[in-house]
């Protein structure tokens, strides 16, 4: 398959740039790929569309603010503030890095993303803060201009991280990050720090919809998937088949892999909330065709053609042309299927992207 084949053309004025004051007020375009129609519904209509014995797999990484501001070593100290993210222009001096992956805790060694990417060299020292306060040097670069830091040792990391950092709002939202943000761009039931970026799909539920799930009767589990690299790296390759994803972390309890191994036996139907957590369940059954409980790093790439052994149904937001998400979406309900959707949803005015709006796929 070409990169080619998973284009689709969106006017930007559709590309949302702020999240609905009410979660659930979103849109949901329904795909049924047995009738191969669609069906233009409201997000609170998901519970009428779930059968009642249906297993919902949530994905519960919650997003700390990754995106950092600072400055190069042997440069003057200045104030650092927020750039405008599809902003390239940053004062002498000043950089900004996204943190994506933490490799190890002693030393405290990350894997991020640093622009302006080409002056940002091995052995150079980075500071952040005004003062200072929390300081690393560039350990290595990897294969697409990503970095290994090492932070200096610091009492309390996390808390720097949290006071300092900014909520990683993708690109394509053109505005710096504000306060509310910092709930905002979370699940309501996130719980488990660790994401770059938000499992979107997950942004529509509201206490409301999570209690008539209840009142149904429809069974709930939590898996937990770190969103990094692996969900929203470009792909480089003409060749879909070439393209490798970077390792992500996730994490299934016992309990979780018990309820979905059951529904599986029991041949009912597993919803999963979101890529990730198709990502995570088809990685951790890929070689029993049974879910594993316990830690891993997931890097399975699903593409047409991926036979899926766990996922029934699907509930995902809309994803940028040519990516590894609408290549997994394609996977599940067929390319052409897909492709279709994503043209109605662009001629009835969709909202796409991180806080925009959703389709479900059964």
């Amino acid at each position: 398959m070409r990169l080619s084949d998973f284009n689709y053309s969106l006017p930007e004025e559709l590309i949302s740039q702020e999240a609905l004051p009410d979660r659930a007020a979103s849109r949901l375009l329904y795909l049924s790929r047995n009738s191969a129609k669609l069906q233009d519904l409201m997000f609170r209509s998901l519970p009428e569309l779930l059968r009642s014995d249906d297993l919902v797999v949530f994905n519960n990484t919650r997003v700390f603010p990754a995106r950092l501001y600072g400055r190069r070593g042997g440069v003057r100290a200045q104030p650092v503030s927020p750039h405008n993210p599809a902003s390239k222009s940053f004062l002498q001096g000043q950089v900004e890095v996204l943190l994506t992956r933490q490799l190890s805790a002693h030393p405290n060694e990350w894997e991020c993303l640093v622009r302006p990417g080409r002056k940002i060299g091995v052995g150079e020292r980075l500071f952040f803060g005004d003062g200072g306060e929390l300081q690393a040097e560039v350990m290595a670069r990897g294969s697409f201009g990503e970095r290994r830091i090492r932070f200096a040792p610091a009492s309390d990391f996390m808390s720097l991280i949290e006071n300092l950092g900014h909520v990683p709002l993708p690109p394509y939202i053109t505005r710096s990050d504000r306060p509310a943000d910092r709930e905002r761009y979370q699940t309501i039931y996130a719980r488990e720090r660790g994401s770059v970026a938000a499992p979107t799909a997950g942004l529509h539920f509201t206490p409301e919809i999570l209690s008539r799930l209840r009142e149904r009767g429809i069974e709930t589990t939590e898996i937990t998937l770190h969103v990094g690299l692996g969900t929203f790296q470009p792909v480089r390759e003409d060749v879909v088949e070439r393209h490798k994803l970077h390792k992500e972390h996730f994490s299934i309890s016992e309990q979780a892999a018990a309820s979905i191994n059951a529904a599986l036996e029991s041949h009912r139907r597993i919803v999963a909330i979101g890529t990730t957590s198709v990502r995570t369940l088809e990685h951790a059954a890929r070689e029993t065709g049974r879910v594993q409980a316990g830690p891993g790093e997931a890097d399975i790439f699903i593409y047409p053609g991926f036979q899926f052994r766990v996922v029934g149904a699907l509930l995902t937001n809309f994803h940028l042309p040519q990516s590894t998400l609408l290549m997994l979406v394609s996977a599940f309900a067929g390319r052409e299927f897909v492709l279709n959707a994503y043209r109605h949803a662009v001629e009835q005015k969709y909202r796409f992207y991180s806080y925009g709006d959703c389709m479900f796929v059964e």
